[in-house]
């Protein structure tokens, strides 16, 4: 039985910033996020994702190996995989260049409701990651009728500024909404992680993780107004690339498994955790689940 499942696959070639690379890493918000409702999830997880003849042998065996569910993955003849640069700074910031040509990109990353397996459609939770100002909400409301609670990230911060109409259609659409700083301040304009939180809630959101980076994560509930400062967990940064994806899988899981805001946060910053400690995804291993109860036990209850 899939509990949880969520969307889009690239293959990332990384580059640092003192030009070495790491060609070939299996990425995108979908692995990544599977990654994160993985660690919590008591059902299975699946992925939805388009990849082409060239999908990598050792993609394939990392998904097998995690146990993530790819009946929703659709091999395209016609169309190759995924791909893109990530350029990484000193100062930690990243720049996507795709690989891929604009004509691929439009039929790998648009979703359609029928796109959808049966085996998915009494899932408890999906997460997916849209353009701000072109969310795909007629996906979002075919999920919300089957019954699912959606997790929503922004891809990027807002390419223009949206209109109130448009904001409230984005952020009511979801039941967790979360954005970094950049792309939280795009949506309602600069302030301080309070005054965002606050200003997404009065604009229809549900509950607000927003992701600070180092500075771990500010929880809004709007509806009752609770606010939880989440640290992020004490582990040897490498690469940031990825953490907020499986942040978001574990927020995920973690609410809807507790109905406890401060655990959501808490199982969603040892999700990110695993995956700044490496380049691309960390590899499979027995022990996984035993690690992060662990690293949950030593964050702040």
């Amino acid at each position: 039985m899939i509990d949880y499942f969520t969307f889009s696959l690239i293959i990332d070639d990384v580059v640092l910033p003192d030009g070495r690379t790491r060609m070939g890493l299996l990425g995108g918000g979908g692995p990544q996020t599977a990654f994160g409702m993985k660690l919590w999830a008591l059902g299975g997880v699946g992925l939805c994702a388009h990849v082409g003849v060239d999908f990598p042998p050792a993609a394939q065996a990392w998904l097998e190996a995690l146990e993530i569910n790819t009946a929703g993955v659709q091999h395209d003849p016609q169309h190759p995989t995924l791909r893109a640069w990530q350029i990484l700074e000193e100062d930690g910031r990243r720049t996507q260049v795709w690989r891929t040509r604009s004509e691929s990109l439009a039929a790998q990353l648009r979703f359609r409701p029928q796109q959808i397996p049966p085996a998915y459609r009494q899932a408890k939770g999906c997460h997916l990651g849209v353009h701000p100002e072109q969310p795909n909400l007629a996906l979002v409301t075919a999920l919300r009728r089957q019954g699912a609670a959606i997790s929503i990230e922004p891809f990027r911060p807002a390419a223009r500024p949206l209109h109130a109409q448009e904001l409230a259609a984005l952020l009511t659409a979801c039941d967790l909404f979360s954005p970094n700083v950049e792309e939280a301040s795009s949506l309602v304009g600069e302030g301080d992680p309070q005054t965002l939180v606050r200003r997404l809630g009065d604009a229809g959101a549900s509950i607000v993780a927003l992701r600070m980076g180092g500075e771990g994560s500010l929880l809004y509930r709007t509806r009752t107004q609770e606010l939880q400062h989440i640290p992020v967990v004490p582990v040897p940064l490498v690469d940031p690339v990825g953490a907020g994806n499986a942040y978001c899988g574990g927020l995920l899981v973690g609410w809807l498994e507790s109905g406890d805001l401060r655990q959501a946060g808490r199982c969603a910053a040892v999700a990110a955790s695993f995956l700044v400690e490496q380049y691309g995804l960390p590899a499979p291993r027995s022990d996984l689940r035993q690690e992060a109860q662990a690293r949950l036990a030593a964050l702040p209850a």
